[in-house]
């Protein structure tokens, strides 16, 4: 039996979270983790909750297409899909520009948002047809990195990601690391997704030899 996705549910009105959250729970395959109503909301969800697809509205206290630019910089893992009534072009672009991974009208039905969640979970790009479908063949090659090249990858990581990060380099085990850091393992195995994104790298193997080699440089 495959796990429940873990859905965050970023939107200033908190009656139409309210329902989207009852839907998808309703269905089933889905569980809520987290629900908030700003771009800080947002932002802070992500590091600390790590759901599988957060879905976020353009216009919310603090800006969208913001903290859609600093989850796909900070938490890649995290697939943020928008949900909005804006049909403007220039929202549709800098959405996906800034990382996200799909572009949804409100009003969708039920089982159509289910549907290209569950898409975007497994790796796709969602764009509402009506929406001009050429953006999504123009902009696929943007949506999952932001135009930013750090000094050193390295730099990149957030303070927990660095915790997780020193302890790999230790030789521990996810395990042993979810119980150091009193984490689930599956949140360390998010976190180190994110790292191995960050880094380049393809297993924890190279992330460990890269944090090695980067204290000697220090």
């Amino acid at each position: 039996m495959t796990d429940p996705l873990q859905i965050a549910i970023i939107d200033d009105h908190p009656l139409f979270r309210s329902g989207v959250a009852d839907a998808l729970s309703r269905h089933g395959g889905f569980e809520i983790v987290a629900e908030g109503g700003s771009a800080g909301e947002a932002i802070a969800i992500a590091g600390t909750k790590l759901p599988d697809v957060m879905l976020l509205d353009v216009s919310m206290p603090g800006g969208g297409v913001q903290a859609v630019r600093e989850i796909a910089r900070s938490f890649p893992v995290v697939k943020v899909v928008m949900l909005t009534v804006s049909e403007h072009e220039d929202d549709v672009t800098a959405s996906l520009r800034a990382g996200a991974r799909g572009y949804i009208l409100k009003g969708v039905a039920a089982r159509e948002l289910i549907s290209i969640l569950r898409s975007v979970a497994a790796g796709d790009v969602y764009v509402t047809p009506s929406l001009a479908a050429t953006l999504l063949f123009e902009l696929s090659g943007a949506t999952a990195t932001s135009a930013r090249s750090p000094l050193s990858p390295l730099d990149e990581l957030t303070e927990r990601e660095r915790q997780i990060l020193e302890r790999v380099a230790a030789g521990d085990s996810n395990k042993e690391i979810a119980s150091a850091l009193q984490l689930s393992e599956k949140t360390v195995k998010h976190h180190m997704t994110n790292i191995l994104q960050k880094l380049q790298v393809r297993n924890r193997v190279e992330a460990a030899l890269m944090a090695k080699h980067g204290e000697r440089s220090r």
